[in-house]
């Protein structure tokens, strides 16, 4: 049975989303640490001047040690949620399928969260259900470097030194003035292609 080990992330990549719908079961690491510049707490839109990121602003220990990723909180001292829902809302509000899913994203930006791995474990949800995608999940319960009998597409975090993929291009909402930008967040797909989504993702080759 295929299997693949991923992290959770924070409205992931096309690419991440790719591996997630060609996959018979998911296993999403639990136990591992949070590092930066990952697509753990930031994502990429495509914004009215091009590419844009979002990122989720998390509270610093004050040292440098390595924090469990289970245990990084977000920092909600100023209204980061109320920033990127405006800035979803200023790229994608003119696009074929944003009004068609507002309504169940929006809720994730009315309510203050406290831990960041449990909320991007709940907009994961909220996205398998826009997709329409029946993944069966479960949760590492201690980590390993080199999982055995796994499929470790775990690199799809990483945004500093991501691979490029040969995703096909479809129309984007800028896409007249900046051209095709690939691999995005699972967003950009949702609210430009809305139902054929799913269909995208499931004919993609990243590996």
């Amino acid at each position: 049975m295929k299997t693949t080990l991923l992290h959770p992330m924070y409205f992931g990549s096309i690419a991440q989303f790719v591996a997630i719908a060609q996959a018979e079961n998911v296993v999403f690491e639990n136990e591992d640490n949070f590092q930066k510049q990952t697509y753990r707490n930031r994502t990429y839109i495509y914004g009215a001047n091009g590419k844009l990121l979002l990122t989720v602003p998390i509270k610093h220990s004050g040292k440098e040690i390595r924090q469990h990723y289970k245990d990084i909180r977000i920092e909600n001292d100023f209204e980061w949620q109320q920033l990127h829902w405006k800035s979803l809302e200023t790229a994608y509000r003119t696009s074929p399928f944003f009004e068609y899913y507002e309504d169940e994203l929006v809720s994730l930006f009315q309510k203050k969260k406290e831990f960041l791995l449990d909320f991007n474990y709940e907009c994961m949800q909220i996205l398998f259900d826009c997709l329409q995608l029946d993944i069966s999940f479960s949760k590492t319960k201690s980590y390993h470097k080199n999982p055995e009998n796994l499929i470790d597409q775990r690199q799809l975090v990483n945004a500093r030194r991501e691979n490029e993929y040969p995703l096909e291009s479809y129309i984007q909402v800028f896409s007249e003035k900046y051209g095709f930008l690939p691999n995005l967040s699972i967003l950009d797909l949702l609210f430009n292609e809305g139902t054929n989504a799913l269909t995208y993702l499931e004919h993609q080759v990243i590996f």
